[in-house]
């Protein structure tokens, strides 16, 4: 399929299923909007999910530095939210789906977001596990610096990885890691810092629809304290933590979202 100009950027979609609801899935960072395919399968008779790859990933045209990242992203997936849809974002993706359902709530049926890497949530309510966290992950940036992206790939998956270690991956997967883990870091502003003001008192109170917040067992503590600030701030949302996953849940573990994920759509109608 060629690459479509969305927003100005050149991005790969697809879709996966042909049923009647319309779902858009925005994947995590490293990753492709492949990996909603395991998700999408279960789900195929009743749902169509359009996913994308996002910009600088996948089959996407490389980043090329042109304005924030998540900014970015943020556009693309608005352009691609032409109807009210299902929203369904994974890791840095659940936090593009978080800033693009609080600009057009009217469009967002349902928003279910796994493993949102929201950093600014666990700053603003448990800063010693901020820093705490920000302190052991010192060494992925120290790597980075030194463009040393093998090693960065590899101490960045240890933490945010699927829960293998980085020799039981296979090579072509390694090299694919280090070629692209330069984009982890053009996303961090919008991770770290709340630039759209979400977390200020009501900033979240729009976000009236159905939310499912979604974690792994093995997650980092980060992503249970992340999840219970969205829980506080979201008006209408449950939490779901999945026995046995790590961070790549929606890869590892898609059958135990599948439930969960039917429930949010009956209530949403």
């Amino acid at each position: 399929m060629p690459l479509n100009d969305v927003a100005g950027y050149p991005i790969y979609q697809t879709t996966f299923g042909n049923g009647a609801r319309r779902v858009l899935a925005i994947h995590c960072s490293l990753a492709h909007s492949g990996a909603w395919s395991g998700l999408a399968g279960l789900l195929e008779d009743d749902t169509t999910f359009l996913a994308f790859d996002l910009p600088g990933q996948g089959r996407s045209a490389p980043w090329d530095d042109r304005g924030d990242y998540q900014d970015v992203s943020v556009q693309v997936a608005t352009a691609m939210l032409d109807q009210r849809m299902d929203v369904i974002g994974h890791s840095f993706g659940a936090t593009v789906a978080l800033r693009l359902a609080a600009l057009h709530p009217q469009l967002v049926r349902s928003l279910t977001l796994v493993e949102p890497v929201f950093f600014a949530v666990a700053k603003s309510d448990d800063p010693d596990l901020a820093e705490r966290s920000r302190v052991a992950g010192q060494e992925f940036y120290d790597l980075v610096r030194a463009e040393d992206w093998e090693g960065a790939a590899r101490a960045f998956t240890t933490v945010w990885g699927d829960g293998r270690a980085w020799e039981r991956l296979s090579q072509s997967t390694r090299d694919a890691l280090a070629a692209g883990i330069h984009i982890i870091v053009a996303g961090d502003p919008g991770l770290y810092n709340d630039r759209a003001g979400l977390l200020a008192p009501g900033g979240l109170d729009m976000l009236t629809m159905p939310c499912l917040l979604i974690e792994g067992a093995k997650s980092p503590d980060l992503i249970g304290t992340i999840n219970t600030g969205l829980a506080r701030r979201l008006p209408n949302a449950r939490r779901v933590v999945v026995d046995g996953a790590s961070h790549m849940v929606p890869i590892t573990h898609p059958a135990a979202l599948e439930g969960p994920i039917r429930d949010l759509f009956a209530k949403a109608d």
